[in-house]
């Protein structure tokens, strides 16, 4: 999309020419053609902290890519987990399946594009009065997780525009007795997240109830998705995590 001077809000790749402006659920974001090859960067997020950048460039436009991404950055950068508690738990009798759509929180990405590269210049939460954390686990070992109540809804459609994302759950019952979930934890590293104008999604997960030599546990697995919707880039350093493994209570 290219404009010399226009109001936006949707994800997408904006090609600016002199001065643009942004709206998300409270946020906004001001870009202006200070110089030849200079813009100048302004957000304001719901909680009235401003933020400002001089952006220099190679041409005379400024390219930007505004994305989903994973909830790993606000309040602090410090888990690489999600802990998604279901308002409504799920009970799975023996050998049973079935497939559920839940929410999970996403934060906007702000992303330089240039030379064929996608650089990471902010990000910001929606609903940053809704972010905390939680330990999974023991004080001891626990993982600090991003946590987060879970809606479950009835498809992708779902999406609420730039606070949350749809994920497809696949469960499976392996064991022989009927059990309730209330509750995942994933890496979110392991989860790609995709856009269409002011929705999202992410990959799905498999979780299947088993045991684990004496242990009934949740294993949690990552399986990409099919779909024609935009891929959002990768704005925190990807890392190999430890996998968690979820205990049945």
């Amino acid at each position: 999309m290219s404009d010399s001077e226009n109001n936006f809000s949707a994800y997408g790749i904006y090609t600016i020419e002199d001065k643009a402006e942004f709206s998300f659920n409270g946020v906004t974001i001001k870009i202006e053609k200070i110089g030849e090859h200079v813009f100048s960067y302004l957000r304001k997020d719901t909680e009235d902290n401003l933020l400002k950048k001089v952006i220099p460039v190679s041409s005379s436009e400024l390219t930007l890519e505004i994305s989903p991404i994973r909830p790993l950055n606000y309040p602090a950068r410090r888990a690489s987990h999600v802990y998604l508690d279901f308002e409504t738990p799920i009970f799975l009798s023996e050998g049973s399946a079935a497939s559920v759509f839940v929410r999970c929180p996403v934060e906007i990405g702000v992303f330089l594009v240039h030379d064929g590269r996608k650089d990471s210049l902010d990000w910001v939460d929606c609903e940053p009065q809704n972010a905390r954390f939680c330990l999974y686990g023991s004080p001891e070992s626990g993982t600090l997780c991003k946590y987060a109540p879970s809606e479950i809804v009835d498809s992708y459609d779902d999406s609420t525009a730039y606070t949350d994302g749809i994920l497809k759950v696949d469960l499976k019952n392996d064991l022989d007795k009927g059990l309730t979930i209330s509750k995942i934890v994933f890496a979110a590293n392991d989860v790609s997240v995709y856009y269409k104008n002011s929705k999202a999604k992410f990959d799905s997960l498999k979780v299947v109830l088993k045991k684990k030599l004496t242990i009934e546990i949740l294993d949690v697995t990552t399986e990409p998705i099919q779909t024609d919707w935009v891929k959002s880039p990768t704005f925190e350093k990807v890392e190999n995590i430890k996998r968690v493994d979820m205990g049945i209570e």
